[in-house]
């Protein structure tokens, strides 16, 4: 039988409506947790740049001469202009467009034009204000909060489990950047979004195509404190579609992966919003940012191994058409999920224990918000776990 204890309790309707706890979400959610930004490849060689979103602030990330990263508030200590716009070529330094105020790459402040006429202009202390960076796998992470745990010591045993599909080598597939807020929005508050991926219980309902593919009743997820990693297998019966039929057949693992890789499917979440698709034939490491309470960007990029042959990239490219029909039905989902969710009195039901994950990030949210929630309600005596 399954019980509260055992599954956890979905969050109540006002952590997906109220514009305050989406205020409060920037700071105490985001601002102090590892975001995704980019991949190694996005930044090949020194003083190569990238600019992305983190915690209602901008980063700018670049490659150091020394080959290493360093991450910055993309905003100039002068008065105030965004110093890099996306997609701008690399650059020995980083200089402000408005007035030429140049900083270093690592965001010492090297110069400013007549600066005889600025009084008490103290360069050791205008530079850049520093973002840390962390390279996990490959990918590319920013933390606003300068006293977190380093990112690999946040997600223990996570890399034994996902890191042969990784790493700095990766190559990009398609035009898709992680760093761009404009590849996909969805009509539903971030966390819907997020519930939506971390369950697999509504599959049978809602995906006839993963049902066709997927064996559903070995679908796995294994929980950690800071991480879930799921695991389903391929059907080896054929599918009656065509183009799924044709993937089953095709599906072979790209260079580096193992031998039991070939016939399995596996996700991982890094809480608050990372996720991350793991194929035979490619991965994709994708995010899930707030645009107000009732929207979503889902930035993300598809990448695979160096050397993967013909047959792995053409069952790679019937892989990405049938995710962009699972993308398709999961939008149309969460759209309906958040406007159920806005009617006046609804308070969620139980778990299923297919949606144990579901119950863990709930309860990892409600943590984060727990001193803004309690002066929200008032009064309100937690119910089965549903503050």
């Amino acid at each position: 039988m399954t019980t509260a204890a055992a599954t956890g309790a979905a969050l109540a309707a006002r952590f997906y409506t109220d514009p305050r706890i989406a205020e409060w979400e920037t700071d105490r959610v985001f601002g102090s947790s590892w975001q995704l930004v980019g991949h190694e490849s996005d930044l090949p060689r020194p003083g190569a740049r990238i600019v992305a979103p983190v915690a209602g602030r901008e980063v700018l990330v670049v490659r150091t001469e020394d080959g290493g990263l360093a991450g910055h508030l993309n905003v100039c200590r002068h008065r105030g202009s965004r110093l890099v716009a996306a997609a701008e070529p690399a650059g020995k330094a980083i200089r402000c467009p408005y007035h030429g105020w140049t900083y270093r790459l690592d965001g010492s402040l090297v110069g400013a034009p007549e600066s005889r006429t600025i009084p008490c202009l103290d360069k050791p202390k205008l530079g850049l204000f520093g973002v840390r960076v962390e390279s996990f796998l490959g990918l590319l992470f920013a933390n606003l909060d300068p006293h977190a745990v380093p990112l690999h010591q946040r997600v223990p045993g996570l890399a034994d489990l996902i890191g042969r599909y990784l790493g700095a080598d990766l190559e990009p597939v398609g035009r898709y950047r992680i760093q761009d807020t404009a590849t996909e929005a969805q009509d539903a508050n971030w966390k819907v979004v997020v519930d939506n991926y971390l369950e697999g219980y509504h599959v049978p309902v809602a995906h006839p195509g993963l049902m066709r593919l997927l064996d559903y009743q070995r679908y796995t997820a294994t929980i950690r404190e800071s991480y879930v990693y799921f695991e389903v297998p391929i059907r080896d019966k054929p599918s009656s579609n065509r183009r799924e039929r044709l993937y089953q057949r095709l599906a072979s693992p790209m260079p580096g992966l193992r031998p039991e890789d070939h016939r399995m499917w596996r996700y991982a979440v890094i809480y608050p919003n990372t996720l991350i698709d793991l194929y035979p034939d490619h991965v994709i490491a994708w995010s899930v940012h707030p645009l107000g309470v009732s929207r979503s960007a889902l930035p993300g990029a598809f990448y695979a191994k160096p050397g993967t042959s013909w047959r792995t990239r053409l069952a790679q490219r019937l892989n990405i058409k049938i995710g962009w029909i699972t993308n398709d039905e999961d939008a149309e989902l969460v759209a309906r999920v958040q406007r159920g969710v806005s009617t006046p009195g609804w308070s969620p039901g139980p778990l299923s224990q297919r949606e144990t994950a579901v119950g863990w990030f709930a309860d990892r949210i409600r943590a984060d918000l727990a001193p803004m929630d309690a002066a929200l309600a008032p009064g309100q005596a937690p119910q089965g776990g549903t503050r």
